[in-house]
């Protein structure tokens, strides 16, 4: 099985969503969650733990927005389902650009 390290590789190099659904959610979960470990381990020392817990989610989010779509991808969304992620997503968006 010589393709799941490319589609592994490539999915964690690409848009979460031109992949997702050729990626291994399960293989996709391992590497989010070891890239929030290493991410956190190498945290500057002083800051608080919610503080690193923060910066290693963000240096991860591409992981995580990978991971997540491919979940997505696995489920057959309702038509709310639809509705609230074509709303919620940009908002969340939105709030995440004014947050900074």
């Amino acid at each position: 099985m010589r393709t799941l390290p490319f589609v592994l590789a490539l999915a964690l190099t690409s848009p979460a969503p031109a992949v997702a659904a050729l990626a291994d959610p399960q293989a996709l979960e391992q590497a989010w969650h070891r890239c929030v470990r290493d991410a956190f381990a190498h945290q500057p020392a002083g800051q608080s733990r919610a503080g690193n817990e923060r910066n290693a989610l963000d240096e991860c989010k591409d992981r995580e927005d990978a991971y997540v779509a491919a979940l997505m991808a696995t489920r057959p969304l309702s038509m709310w389902a639809r509705a609230w992620t074509a709303i919620a997503e940009p908002l969340s968006a939105w709030i995440g650009i004014l947050r900074r």
